[in-house]
């Protein structure tokens, strides 16, 4: 189960090539049953409208993957807003801050909280959750947004010590920066142009940074083949946050 941002629907198109019987719960309706015509069949993906912020519908959603399918294995607490990008502290206000942890993180709970209330009678279920690279790496974006991240990754390392009593493990992403319209669009860049900044600011060179790379990790942190790992935030960044890139240019432009 996860909403319809850029990211959300490419991990959902390859949960699906994978055999996964898919609730997508957003709220953004034509966007959500367009995704569903897109890729399966009424057997096999269900849209279902749902404010992740607001308690009932977050428990219909399950409720609603229940139903149909009789088990939750995977949920998968996608939705997330930046807030406005202003990096002051003076530029942040309170509606502001509220908007973003409603989102990030009351609706991340609301997930777990749901979820949990069927997986744990099965003794088994993965939860997965969204941060950000803001989660290691200060500075990287607005306050009220690293907080609202630092909060999730602190509910998936809780979580995974009640849950995992109950067989279920909890895990979440940490993406570094992808040239996703959503993001272009927020620094006012055209996506080409966000993506060669992008691939000039990398560690990793040779590699287009994509919501792919993170389909990918969200498939194999909800596989068998992870059966062992709960309580991690798997940074995808191409090690971008495990260097001072701005050290380096400055000692480059020095010897230059």
């Amino acid at each position: 189960m996860e909403g319809c941002s850029s990211q959300a629907r490419i991990s959902k198109r390859l949960f699906a090539r994978h055999g996964a019987k898919i609730i997508i719960a957003d709220v953004q309706d034509d966007l959500g049953w367009a995704v569903c015509k897109d890729i399966g069949t009424d057997e096999n993906v269900t849209y279902v409208h749902c404010d992740v912020a607001v308690d009932h519908d977050v428990k219909n959603a399950v409720d609603t993957a229940m139903s149909k399918y009789g088990k939750l294995d995977i949920m998968y607490n996608n939705a997330g807003i930046p807030g406005k990008l202003d990096f002051t502290i003076q530029g942040l206000d309170y509606e502001d801050l509220k908007k973003v942890f409603d989102v990030n993180v009351y609706g991340a709970f609301l997930g777990a909280k749901h979820a949990a209330s069927v997986m744990i009678p099965a003794k088994k279920g993965v939860i997965l959750f969204t941060a950000s690279l803001s989660t290691v790496l200060a500075g990287t974006s607005p306050h009220s947004y690293a907080a609202s991240k630092y909060a999730v990754v602190g509910l998936t390392k809780n979580l995974c010590v009640e849950l995992g009593q109950h067989g279920i493990r909890v895990n979440c992403i940490s993406p570094g920066a992808l040239p996703t319209p959503l993001l272009s669009n927020a620094f006012g860049m055209e996506k080409s142009a966000f993506e060669g900044l992008l691939c000039e600011a990398a560690n990793l060179k040779g590699v287009v940074p994509t919501a792919e790379d993170v389909a990918e990790a969200a498939v194999f942190l909800g596989s068998d083949e992870s059966k062992y790992l709960s309580g991690i935030n798997l940074v995808v960044d191409g090690g971008y946050s495990t260097t001072n890139q701005h050290f380096s240019m400055l000692l480059h432009s020095q010897m230059s």
